[in-house]
């Protein structure tokens, strides 16, 4: 999770975005701060229109799915996992018991693929869309139509500051409205004002936000504004009447397979107009009159967030910095913890197989956040905790890391949970569980909250089991550690854990 200090000239990086209507591969440089692409790859895979009303994927469209990762795995053959991100977004985060397919796909890819969470994948497109862009125009409106959702930020220069995902996509869409092909006056009016009615909620704050320039990202918003350029409505600029000129085309045109408009690509065609109806209830929303539009987008975004982590410019270290800050909690005896769990850390990671780094940084990080439940409530802290990190919206961190934080407070203190574990990703079970009994043992050891607090201890790892070794006469002189930890080994054995101290 966290690399070296900073990337070299011409160290190769890439970025997958597994989206509801295109996967998309971006494979760039870095050079001299500037971002030097290699090579891009796209499939319309469609991945939305293959979800049933129980949210289920068909075999069609994994097939898709697998085929189009399959090429998109050998082109990123001998790229290390460090240098590569791959997420998912709408239909993955909607899809229902979706690991097995998640797990053929990271097969066919070979890297792990990460599901985001709606605002995530905002604050990267809008990453994607401003970065270099400098200080002109400093309030930017960013819209990003995709296959299953609708991404709108406003931000200040290249800080978002109002971010919103809308279950709004040209795949649903047009899955809703024009299932059988047929475009009429009447049906795209309906389209039109149900994305208005899904976006009633963000009209007003939005408005008051304001902005200097709105820009549309996607292939969506520039696949309309290539038609209007095509038929010679507009130049530059995507604008109302151009837009309301380009409606009119597709009623006249009538049916979804005799869409054929200079400028718009032929795999685009059969979802063009669920995306234009969507676009044309974001422009009625926030009343829009002119839009830019932009060639970068959520993988551009992914890449420069790549590249942070990279260099240590990591965004979810800063996450966690203000989520501590947001929440109170007491950062000197957060620090005496995390010192404390990496010390442990450092005498088992060999034994137990932990990497170090990873580790060192979810271990850190659950340090940092372990007490922020106490702002509700001491009892089940730990509980309140786990639901805020379950449920909150840490900036640039995935849904899955998300849990695997979550899991780590919630497990801190009390009883050792089966529940907290079990609801993880097999292979994050075991590792979880180990780092979870580093954490409760140095909360434990803490428990004092006396500063400076010198700890002499030494652990030996069994794979299932800890022995806890301090100086000759340390615990006779710690009776209330000594307490704590017979209450630790009891708690630990119920869930097959064995703690032995002396």
């Amino acid at each position: 999770m966290v690399g070296r200090k900073k990337t070299g000239v011409g160290e190769t990086v890439a970025a997958v975005d597994l989206g509801s209507n295109s996967f998309h591969m971006l494979v760039a440089r870095e050079d001299g701060g500037q971002l030097q692409i290699v090579d891009r790859l796209r499939d319309a895979v469609r991945l939305a229109g293959g979800l049933d009303s129980e949210r289920h994927l068909s075999a069609e469209a994994q097939g898709r799915a697998l085929a189009a990762l399959t090429r998109f795995g050998q082109r990123l053959r001998g790229l290390k996992s460090v240098r590569v991100r791959v997420v998912g977004t709408s239909t993955l985060r909607r899809m229902k018991e979706g690991d097995r397919f998640i797990e053929a796909a990271e097969r066919a890819l070979g890297h792990e693929i990460e599901i985001i969470s709606g605002v995530e994948e905002a604050r990267l497109v809008y990453s994607g869309v401003t970065h270099g862009m400098g200080r002109a125009n400093p309030r930017r409106l960013v819209v990003d139509i995709g296959g299953g959702s609708t991404e709108l930020i406003i931000g200040s220069r290249d800080e978002p500051k109002l971010m919103e995902s809308v279950a709004l996509g040209c795949v649903v869409h047009t899955q809703r409205f024009f299932a059988d092909g047929e475009i009429t006056r009447a049906r795209f009016r309906q389209a039109r004002l149900a994305a208005r009615v899904e976006l009633e909620f963000l009209e007003r704050r939005y408005r008051e936000a304001g902005w200097d320039v709105a820009i549309g990202a996607s292939g969506t918003i520039r696949g309309a504004w290539r038609v209007m350029m095509g038929q010679g409505w507009t130049d530059e600029l995507l604008t109302r009447e151009a837009l309301e000129k380009t409606v009119s085309l597709l009623v006249q045109t009538g049916r979804i397979e005799r869409i054929d408009y200079p400028g718009l690509r032929e795999d685009r065609r059969p979802v063009f107009v669920g995306g234009l109806a969507v676009l044309a209830g974001v422009f009625d929303a926030l009343e829009i009159s002119t839009m830019q539009t932009s060639e970068y987008a959520l993988r551009e975004g992914l890449v420069y967030d790549l590249l942070g982590r990279l260099g240590n410019r990591d965004v979810r270290a800063a996450a966690v910095a203000a989520t501590a800050k947001r929440y109170g909690a007491d950062a000197a005896h957060a620090g005496a913890v995390e010192r404390t769990s990496l010390k442990a850390l450092t005498q088992v990671a060999a034994a137990w197989q932990l990497p170090r780094t990873l580790s060192a940084t979810l271990l850190g990080w659950a340090a940092t956040l372990h007490e922020i439940g106490l702002v509700i409530a001491h009892d089940n802290h730990h509980k309140h905790g786990e639901y805020i990190l379950a449920n909150g919206d840490l900036r640039g961190f995935s849904l899955t890391d998300q849990r695997l934080l979550a899991a780590l407070v919630r497990l801190h203190r009390g009883k050792f949970s089966d529940s907290a574990w079990k609801a993880l990703p097999s292979e994050w079970q075991e590792p979880i569980q180990r780092l979870a009994v580093l954490l409760r043992l140095a909360v434990l050891l803490h428990r004092s909250r006396a500063p400076g607090i010198r700890l002499p201890f030494t652990l030996t790892a069994a794979r299932r089991g800890l022995d806890l070794h301090f100086p000759e006469g340390w615990l006779g002189k710690h009776p209330l550690t000594e307490a704590d930890l017979a209450q630790e080994a009891d708690y630990l054995a119920a869930s097959g854990w064995r703690l032995r101290y002396a």
